[in-house]
């Protein structure tokens, strides 16, 4: 492969990631999440039909959640979400509500569209629950992004010059708030055009990510440990060079993930749909960041303290 000229180009990746960060952060402030109940607390409905009437179309999601919205939403429920998990299997998510309106809503489905339909199951998280789980989700994000600091920091404990140990560790980690962000991003967009949820398959989306992410960071890192013990090239055209001579493991290795990732998603069943569009942009994001931003700060570093 003919050699990239990564780093003299660092500005153009910087203004790219810069712009998509952006969008995300306004993304975020402006229209948030679609957030699930497994964060806020809500109810949780599996149901099995047997038959619709008033014309529903039986394989399509956003039909269904028109129609509950319509007639059988109201202010205890608040809005559905409604994921299809087979042709004739549905997942409803809606406001926590006592035994009373339960039924009532169950009656309301048999009522006015399929009076064989059968609950499969029915299950609601306190919001207690949900704010404990947000809380354990953000410690846990904390503590891995810790324990990569103190991790890269160790193992490149001996390369000081002329960047710093602990300069690889941060650069890492931007890479990876980097990742986080655009992720996060993309998901309140598509919260907004397709009213997708974050749940506890993002979050384990993320973390499988930062681990994808920081793993092609850390072999881009080594390389260049191995070459400054090697040459006696310059830092920039050094990082450029190790760059190069991982550049295709990289991405033929997120190339053949990506081809499992896009067969699970157009092939596999649809409650694991969002979790693995999530884990698609991640690898693409971690994949980009691992390449154009990680090492190429390391040389910024450098510059900067010169």
């Amino acid at each position: 492969m003919k050699n990239i000229e990564i780093i003299k180009k660092s500005k153009i990746w910087y203004l790219i990631s810069g712009i998509l960060c952006s969008i995300s952060i306004l993304s975020i402030i402006f229209f948030g999440f679609n957030v699930s109940i497994d964060f806020t607390g809500g109810s949780l409905m599996e149901i099995r039909f047997s038959e619709f009437y008033d014309g529903i179309d039986i394989t399509s999601a956003s039909s269904m959640k028109k129609y509950f919205d319509e007639n059988i939403a109201d202010e205890t429920t608040g809005e559905f979400f409604v994921q299809k998990v087979e042709d004739d299997y549905y997942m409803f998510k809606f406001q926590e509500v006592n035994e009373e309106k339960h039924q009532e809503i169950l009656s309301k489905i048999k009522e006015k569209l399929d009076s064989n339909a059968n609950e499969e199951s029915y299950q609601f998280i306190g919001s207690v629950i949900g704010n404990e789980l947000k809380e354990k989700t953000y410690i846990t994000i904390l503590l891995v992004v810790a324990l990569i600091i103190l991790y890269i920091a160790w193992a490149f404990r001996k390369v000081s010059y002329p960047v710093s140990s602990w300069k690889y560790g941060i650069s890492a980690i931007i890479a990876l708030i980097h990742d986080v962000l655009i992720m996060a991003g993309a998901f309140s967009i598509l919260g907004i055009i397709f009213n997708i949820q974050i749940d506890i398959l993002f979050i384990t989306a993320i973390l499988t990510t930062l681990g994808y992410s920081i793993n092609d960071t850390i072999v881009i890192y080594d390389r260049i440990r191995e070459n400054l013990k090697r040459t006696n090239d310059k830092f920039d055209i050094l990082v450029n060079k190790s760059i190069n001579e991982n550049i295709k493991r990289s991405i033929y290795t997120s190339f053949t993930t990506l081809i499992v990732l896009l067969s699970i998603y157009f092939f596999g069943g649809n409650s694991v749909k969002n979790f693995v569009l999530a884990l698609i942009i991640g690898v693409v994001v971690g994949t980009y960041s691992s390449i154009f931003i990680a090492s190429p700060l390391l040389v910024s570093w450098n510059s900067h303290k010169k």
